[in-house]
């Protein structure tokens, strides 16, 4: 596991997103997704850059398939944005460090 990426299960959700106070960026992936794959890393680092000031975490859409239906989960990656247990935005595919940026910005704003 990366260095301050929390990996997601059933039930960890209600502890590390739903009752949490402050802003949670969650990746729903897979292991066989291709731009999953690709843009773990940037989430990586931005976990390391603006820790204490947003959770970066994971669900594996395979193990944990009763978390990305209650969220109805389409198309992966998924990005979904949460501010103290309240869905507030999300971008799916991947995306390029700087756009994360300016979102996870604005929402801290």
């Amino acid at each position: 596991m990366a260095e301050g990426v929390v990996h997601l299960t059933g039930a960890s959700w209600d502890s590390e997103v739903a009752q949490y106070k402050g802003l949670v960026l969650v990746d729903f992936w897979a292991p066989w997704c291709g731009p999953c794959r690709m843009i773990a890393p940037v989430l990586e680092e931005l976990a390391a850059e603006y820790a204490g000031r947003v959770k970066i975490a994971k669900v594996n859409t395979d193990e944990n398939s009763e978390i990305a239906g209650k969220f109805r989960i389409m198309s992966i990656p998924a990005l979904l944005f949460f501010r103290d247990g309240a869905r507030v935005d999300q971008i799916v595919g991947a995306v390029p460090k700087p756009q994360l940026k300016a979102k996870l910005d604005a929402l801290l704003a």
